[in-house]
C-alpha cells in the first residue's frame, strides 16, 4: 500500500512518520524549511511514547513526482485545504481514498467536491503534536486516528490501509459510523481549543478551576445541542465523557489553536467555536458560550500582521 501525507505538520508528521518507521511505504508531501530538513537529516518525532528517527524519508514538493497512491491523508490545517486540494489529482488512482483529518465538520464536502464522493473517506483524529522545529514533531499526548467510508461500508482499501496501521504503535479505529465520530470530535474539540485559547492556558488550568470548569461544561452542551438539531445522535453523556478525557490529558496539553494564537499564526476559530455559533444560528441553537469565545478571538484569526 502506498500512502501520502499531504500536509506533513504535526498530525501529518506524526501518523505518517510512525507509519513509515514500521516500514509502510509513506511519501510526505511538504514545502520550506521543514522539508529541507527531512531531505537532509530525516524525520524526528520526539514523544513519551518514544522517539522514533527515519533517517531516509521520503519527501517531496510535488506531487506528480509521488504519482498515484492508495490512501491520502490529507492533514493540513482548515485554512489551507482549498490550496491543497490542487495538489489531488496527480495523487489520484481508479482506487484511491482521500482521508481528511481537518478539525471541523467541513472537509469531507470539500474533498467530495474537489475528487468525487468515490475518492473521498471520512476521517477525524486525537493527537496533540506540532512542528518543534523543521524536520522535528514534538508529540505530547494522544494518538488515536479514526476513518471510515462515509457510507459505513467496511471496504477492501481501508480495511488495508486500517492493517498497515497496525503495526505503527498508534491507534488506529476503522469506523462504522465516521460522520458520528466527525462530529463527537467536533464537540469535543471546538470547546478545547475555545477553552484553552480564549484563556491562553493549558487544560490543567481549566481543569482546576471551578468557574472556567462551569464554563467549559456549558460549552460542551451548546455544541452537543447543536449537532443534535442537525441530526448527529453524539452521546448523551457528552459531557461527562469530555470530563474524563480531559482528566487523563497531562495538564500541560494546549490545543493546536492555543499553539497557533503563541506562534502569531492564523487560527481555526471559523470552523471550531464559530462553526458551532454559525451552525447553531441556522438550526435556531443559541450558543452564548462559544459566541464569546468566537467574539474575543476572533480580532486574532488572522495571525500577527507586524
Amino acid at each position: 500500500m502506498r500512502i501520502a501525507i499531504v500536509g506533513s505538520g504535526g498530525v501529518g508528521g506524526y501518523f505518517g512518520g510512525r507509519l513509515a518507521a514500521s516500514g509502510a511505504d509513506v511519501t510526505f508531501l511538504a514545502r520550506g524549511a521543514h522539508l529541507d530538513a527531512m531531505r537532509a537529516r530525516g524525520l524526528r518525532i520526539i514523544s513519551p511514547k518514544g522517539d522514533v528517527h527515519i533517517p531516509n524519508v521520503r519527501a517531496s514538493a510535488d506531487p506528480a513526482e509521488i504519482g498515484c497512491v492508495d490512501v491520502v491523508l490529507l492533514a493540513v490545517k482548515l485554512y489551507d485545504v482549498e490550496s491543497a486540494l490542487a495538489s489531488l489529482p496527480p495523487l489520484m488512482g481508479p482506487n484511491t481514498a482521500v482521508i481528511p483529518l481537518q478539525n471541523g465538520v467541513d472537509a469531507a464536502a470539500l474533498v467530495d467536491r474537489a475528487v468525487g464522493r468515490e475518492h473521498t473517506a471520512g476521517g477525524t483524529c486525537y493527537v496533540a503534536a506540532v512542528i518543534a522545529e523543521p524536520g522535528v514533531i514534538r508529540h505530547t499526548a494522544m494518538d488515536h486516528l479514526l476513518f471510515g467510508e462515509l457510507d459505513r461500508v467496511r471496504s477492501p482499501r481501508l480495511t488495508a490501509f486500517h492493517d498497515a496501521c497496525r503495526p505503527a504503535g498508534f491507534q488506529a479505529t476503522l469506523s462504522d459510523d465516521i460522520t458520528l465520530d466527525v462530529w463527537t470530535k467536533f464537540v469535543r474539540l471546538s470547546v478545547l481549543s475555545g477553552m484553552t485559547t480564549v484563556t491562553r492556558s493549558p487544560v490543567g488550568v481549566i481543569r482546576d478551576d471551578a468557574e472556567l470548569w462551569t464554563m467549559l461544561q456549558a460549552a460542551v452542551r451548546e455544541a452537543m445541542a447543536v449537532a443534535r438539531a442537525k441530526g448527529i445522535a453524539v452521546a448523551a453523556t457528552s459531557v461527562e465523557d469530555v470530563a474524563k478525557a480531559y482528566a487523563a490529558l497531562p495538564p500541560q496539553t494546549k490545543s493546536s489553536m492555543l499553539e497557533d494564537l503563541e506562534r502569531g499564526r492564523r487560527l481555526e476559530l471559523p470552523w471550531l467555536s464559530g462553526a458551532v455559533v454559525r451552525i447553531g444560528r441556522e438550526a435556531g441553537v443559541p450558543t452564548p458560550t462559544h459566541a464569546f469565545i468566537n467574539a474575543v478571538l476572533k480580532p486574532h484569526v488572522n495571525g500577527r500582521t507586524n
